[in-house]
Formats: structure tokens, C-alpha cells, sequence
């Protein structure tokens, strides 16, 4: 039997890291086989692209960027997420095209779909079976950014960030089959709850 492929997405600070590995701890325990991921980063060469697209000093042109993330997106795809569905395991992962609409479409002013597009025959058209968006107001989640230690992305003007929220939520509203929409500003108990429960449909 296949696996499922979750994802993921939200804006810096919304708290991704802390909600996936939640479910990821609770799918473990309920005895599934899970595999993580994340974009960028999520194979060898893809923290060779994560590092060259986060932390690179200097400009990177909005195409060139939208670029390499789908470089890393369809060795990700192909190499890791796609034979582990296969196989039956379910995917865990932080980010995916999503991302790449909102960041590379929204926030660098690219056209959405030309983006989506790029993304779509890059990983053969793998959609996931859910994408949890942790939405949250760009200017809470800049404050939880500890030590301000800001990424090439995390450090754009709040413009920028507001383009993304705004994508991220017409994504969600244009398929909302695959989204679940939570308010990031709920506790943390809650929201994990809210996802299993999510996640649990999924299952039966």
C-alpha cells in the first residue's frame, strides 16, 4: 500500500520545526514508518543548494533562485520522497512548492503559475495528500526568530513577507481538499491536536 506525503508550510517564526516534529513523534509512537524531509536540504546535494541559496552572500537574481530550489525539489522528489511513499512509509516534510509560490512567486514577484509550473515537472506532479499552513502575522513571527540570526529570505522587508502570507492563504483558499489552515498564534497543544486529528482522517 502507498504512504502519504505531508507538508509543511507557513512563514518564519510560524513554528513548522516544532508541529512537524510533534506529529512526526506521534506517528512514530502509533507505529508507523515515517520519513522526514525539508526543502531545501533534504538529501546530500540538497544541502549543498540549501546553503548556496540561504546563506550565499550576495545577490541571487529571482530566477536563478526559483531555479535551484526545484533543482533540490526534484532530486528530493526523486530520490528520497517518492520511494519511500512507494514503499509505504509516510513523509514528513518541512516545505515544499508551495514555498516556492509564495517566496519565489509573491515575495520576489514572479509569476505564480510560471513558478508552479517549474515545481510541477520537476517532480513529476507529486502533490501531497495534506499541507498544514501555520498561518501567522509576518511581524509575530519575526520576533521569534531567536538572535535574529536571519536567513537571505528571513531577512527581507515586511512587504516582502506580507506578499507571501497573502499567497499562502489563496493557495490554501484555491484547494482547500488539501490545505488545513491553523492560526499560528493558538498554543502549541492545540495545534498538534488539531493536525492528528487531521492526520487520523487520513489513516482510516
Amino acid at each position: 500500500m502507498a504512504g502519504l506525503f505531508i507538508t509543511f508550510e507557513g512563514g518564519d517564526g510560524s513554528g513548522k520545526s516544532t508541529q512537524l516534529r510533534h506529529l512526526i513523534d506521534w506517528l512514530a509512537e502509533t507505529g508507523h514508518t515515517v520519513v522526514e524531509s525539508r526543502e531545501p536540504g533534504g538529501t546530500e546535494l540538497g544541502l549543498e543548494l540549501r546553503e548556496m541559496v540561504l546563506h550565499r552572500r550576495g545577490h541571487i537574481t529571482p530566477r536563478a533562485e526559483a531555479l535551484i530550489y526545484a533543482a533540490d525539489r526534484a532530486h528530493n522528489i526523486a530520490t528520497k520522497v517518492r520511494p519511500a511513499i512507494e514503499a509505504g512509509s509516510i513523509v514528513v516534510q518541512d516545505r515544499y512548492l508551495d514555498s516556492s509560490i509564495a517566496y519565489q512567486g509573491a515575495g520576489r514577484v514572479l509569476h505564480a503559475d510560471e513558478v508552479r509550473g517549474i515545481s510541477m515537472w520537476a517532480t513529476e506532479g507529486l502533490l501531497p495528500d495534506l499541507t498544514v499552513l501555520l498561518d501567522l502575522d509576518p511581524a509575530e513571527g519575526r520576533a521569534r526568530i531567536k538572535g535574529g540570526a536571519y536567513d537571505r529570505l528571513e531577512e527581507e522587508q515586511h512587504d516582502f513577507h506580507a506578499r507571501v502570507r497573502e499567497s499562502y492563504l489563496a493557495l490554501a483558499d484555491a484547494e482547500p481538499d488539501r490545505f488545513l489552515v491553523l492560526d499560528a498564534m493558538r498554543s502549541v497543544d492545540y495545534l498538534a491536536a488539531a493536525i492528528r486529528s487531521r492526520v487520523s482522517a487520513l489513516l482510516t
